[in-house]
């Protein structure tokens, strides 16, 4: 029986010819990840195992990006932690203010992250690498502490899911909407453990851009990791932010899969996350039946900030006005990004509409700042999660959508199909 790509990267990194879905095994790292939350955490257990050494200092990335630039006194002490470890350490990848940006749309951009790469990185949503043709996944500061002073980790083998995309996707229709649909027709753990690996000939419609979005939230179905194959339009975004070698993997015609899905990129519509799951999904219409008031409108995050996402909504809000009593908030995910968005005029587009545009940061994301909900405040969301109280306070809810349908209901002032206001 032949192996899938996830299974392929392990095998190689653990220096054996084959592995098997269920088998424990330890492989090389070529990144170890944290952030100003998980970083300190990790540095205090490499102090419990009485390590005093980094194994590789280029092979650590360290990125200030939840609460940063910091909102309060716990905040800059974590960072701080952080700071004076890389500096003893001589950690070459250590990203703080001026040289920021949200994690997961950092590391690409900066070409850490390439094809064949085994990753780790103590944030849940370091999965996104898989749309590089990376097996990438997140652990916990124990793991990611152990990473960074051996350079490597434990894994079980996990089972596959394949996902066959076909088809072409329709105007608005973009990543999230084909991962919110995933996962409303999975459930959010109908990936428990395992690896969404996508294939098909609809792929190749996808944006480098579309497959971060998809891959960011594969761990909203519960897999261990998402990834897609390495094709013409992976290797030219590589070619072109590479700073090294990669090596690409290819699942064996006969590799095993737990199971199979098929999507119809042109059978999908803009997709609405109701509270408070991910999987509670609605496509745009019967959302825009709802008419449902939005108090807030956040644009950014690691699934959804980059130039592309940003194109999208200034589209939408170019020309208009955010709806009387909206907080539109835009989160570039990178300073690169920030400043490709100012140069093409888009952030001139945002304020003009009544938005405001912040410095990168998870911010409201994860209730963090820059953005949080009081009591009975409704948000529509391009960020990855919609658990209760994930955006501040117990009694707000939180709407996950695409850029477009952010803006789009930004500007209405309820939740809204893009194509009603353009």
């Amino acid at each position: 029986m032949g192996m899938t790509m996830s299974q392929k990267i392990l095998a190689a990194h653990a220096g054996l010819s084959e592995v098997r879905a269920g088998q424990l095994i330890e492989a090389s790292l070529d990144l170890v990840l944290g952030n100003d939350i998980t970083t300190p955490v990790a540095i205090n257990v490499m102090g419990d195992f009485q390590s005093d050494k980094v194994f590789d200092r280029e092979k650590i990335a360290l990125v200030m990006d939840h609460f940063v630039p910091n909102k309060d006194i716990k905040s800059a002490e974590n960072c701080k932690c952080c700071r004076e470890f890389a500096a003893k350490h001589g950690i070459t990848n250590y990203f703080d203010v001026g040289r920021m940006g949200i994690e997961h749309a950092l590391l690409p951009e900066e070409g850490l992250t390439v094809a064949g790469d085994l990753i780790i990185g103590a944030d849940s949503h370091t999965c996104t690498y898989g749309a590089l043709g990376a097996f990438s996944t997140g652990v916990g500061s124990t793991d990611m502490a152990a990473g960074m002073a051996t350079g490597r980790a434990w894994f079980k083998v996990p089972e596959a899911v394949r996902f066959n995309i076909t088809g072409e996707k329709k105007r608005f229709v973009s990543g999230k909407d084909l991962i919110l649909h995933i996962i409303g027709k999975i459930g959010v753990d109908g990936a428990l453990y395992r690896s969404m690996e996508f294939t098909g000939d609809g792929i190749s419609g996808l944006s480098i851009d579309d497959r971060l979005t998809v891959a960011n939230m594969a761990i909203e179905a519960g897999g261990k990791n998402g990834i897609f194959p390495v094709d013409d339009i992976t290797e030219e975004y590589l070619r072109e932010h590479g700073k090294r070698s990669y090596k690409v993997y290819e699942a064996d015609s006969d590799a095993e899969y737990a199971e199979e899905y098929t999507i119809d990129l042109s059978e999908l519509k803009p997709t609405v996350a109701y509270p408070h799951l991910p999987s509670n999904t609605r496509t745009i219409d019967e959302a825009s039946e709802d008419h449902i008031k939005v108090d807030q409108a956040v644009i950014g995050s690691c699934t959804n900030g980059r130039i592309s996402d940003l194109r999208a909504a200034a589209e939408i809000l170019k020309g208009k006005k955010t709806a009387e009593g909206v907080r539109c908030i835009v989160i570039p995910g990178t300073q690169k990004i920030y400043l490709q968005a100012l140069e093409e005029g888009l952030i001139r587009t945002f304020i003009e509409a009544g938005a405001i545009v912040s410095t990168p940061t998870c911010g409201p994301c994860l209730g963090g700042y820059m953005g949080i909900l009081a009591a009975g405040e409704k948000c529509i969301s391009t960020t990855n999660r919609n658990f209760v109280g994930r955006m501040g306070h117990v009694d707000s809810e939180i709407y996950l959508s695409s850029p477009a349908v952010a803006a789009a209901s930004a500007v209405k002032g309820y939740i809204s199909d893009p194509a009603e206001v353009m």
